[in-house]
């Protein structure tokens, strides 16, 4: 079924028309400018949408190849680049961190494992010294702060969500074990060979299909006075602006934490053919238990940074209750500042994405990301 309604374009499969319906209504209802949604499952899409405008002017239409920045949805992708390495048995998650980067170590983060450091727990949400946004385009600096840094608690205690920094933890791993940076390593090993059109990190020559990011036009303001120290001093240092992403350094930065830029099609592709362990382009990425283990549970508790309870896999967030994605708890997925998520079913068999440009104010379970999961597993059954 072909979709040219209100601008919206695409596919949905049979008994996914409320799928459409929910896309079409976020444009109708919840303020959407341009969006993408898909489903992919058994190397297929039974969802494939998108609609609505790559700018905030409405003057460019989104196409199913323009690419918003996804924010924190990046880490997904970020940490599945080490699950590659897992596979391949260049590195554990049960390995400390100063195997693979020695220098790591200083003021007793020494037994830091890498799940540990996956799962938010190393206590380097930020380092004490003023950072700016320039800061975090240095790659090689922020990995020389980030390993002289003393931790902002004791490490393997609790969590505390690296919301910015993840980049700089995954991103030396890969580089210190591969020679490569993680958004070539990406583009070498998974999106060139997969056929994923995602990058960590833009080159230049795709500056055409960028879009802009459009900040959430009744976000509240941060409340310092229900904040601990952790939280003060994690979400505002630095603290990137919402159209951080407009500008062409950002893009260019490979920040597996922040800055990744795709659609929908693209990230459900990705995790569904790893939601069955399956191969794309007569290429197999990881195996049945290589997934298990970067969605196996490495800390469950109330994140120091998000305030909330969380359930971290090995960069994943897992599924536990059915809160954020769908009613299957084997579920993992990530989501990202503004609404963007991605998530990795094996239960259903399926990946699932959304991705868009206008971002809205929820910290967590964005309401236009909400309905579209409601109608999704209700098609599913």
């Amino acid at each position: 079924m072909t979709i040219e309604t209100q601008n919206i374009q695409g596919t949905v499969a049979p008994g996914f028309e409320g799928v459409r319906d929910a896309f079409a209504a976020n444009f109708e209802t919840a303020g959407e400018v341009g969006a993408s949604f898909a489903i992919y499952k058994d190397g297929d899409y039974l969802v494939d949408l998108w609609g609505g405008h790559k700018d905030a002017a409405k003057s460019q239409d989104w196409t199913r190849d323009t690419l918003p920045n996804v924010w924190s949805t990046t880490k997904a992708v970020g940490a599945l680049c080490l699950a590659l390495l897992v596979e391949r048995g260049q590195l554990s998650y049960d390995d400390k961190v100063v195997k693979h980067w020695p220098e790591f170590g200083a003021h007793g983060k020494d037994q830091v494992t890498i799940g540990q450091m996956l799962s938010h727990q190393a206590g380097l949400s930020t380092v004490r010294e003023p950072l700016t946004t320039e800061d975090l385009y240095d790659h090689d600096g922020m990995a020389a702060r980030l390993a002289a840094a003393e931790p902002l608690w004791e490490p393997g205690s609790r969590s505390g969500y690296h919301a910015l920094t993840f980049a700089f933890h995954t991103g030396e791993i890969v580089k210190r074990i591969t020679g490569k940076t993680i958004g070539t390593f990406f583009q070498d090993e998974i999106a060139r060979p997969w056929g994923i059109d995602f990058f960590i990190g833009l080159p230049e020559s795709e500056e055409g299909r960028v879009a802009e990011m459009i900040a959430a036009p009744n976000a509240a303001a941060l409340d310092a006075a229900h904040m601990n120290d952790i939280q003060k001093l994690t979400f505002n240092n630095p603290a990137p602006s919402p159209i951080a992403p407009n500008d062409r350094a950002w893009r260019a930065a490979e920040l597996s934490s922040a800055n990744g830029r795709g659609s929908a099609s693209a990230l459900a592709k990705l995790f569904g053919t790893v939601a069955i362990n399956a191969s794309l382009n007569g290429v197999s990425l990881i195996s049945e238990k290589t997934r298990d283990a970067m969605s196996a549970i490495q800390i469950s508790n109330e994140d120091l940074v998000l305030g909330m309870e969380v359930n971290w896999g090995a960069g994943f967030i897992r599924n536990i209750g059915g809160f954020l994605y769908g009613p299957n708890e084997a579920t993992v997925g990530h989501s990202g500042f503004g609404g963007s998520f991605v998530l990795c079913d094996p239960t259903a068999g399926v990946g699932i994405a959304y991705t868009m440009n206008q971002m809205g104010p929820d910290l967590a379970g964005d309401p236009r990301a909400m309905g579209l999961l409601a109608a999704a597993y209700q098609a599913l059954g």
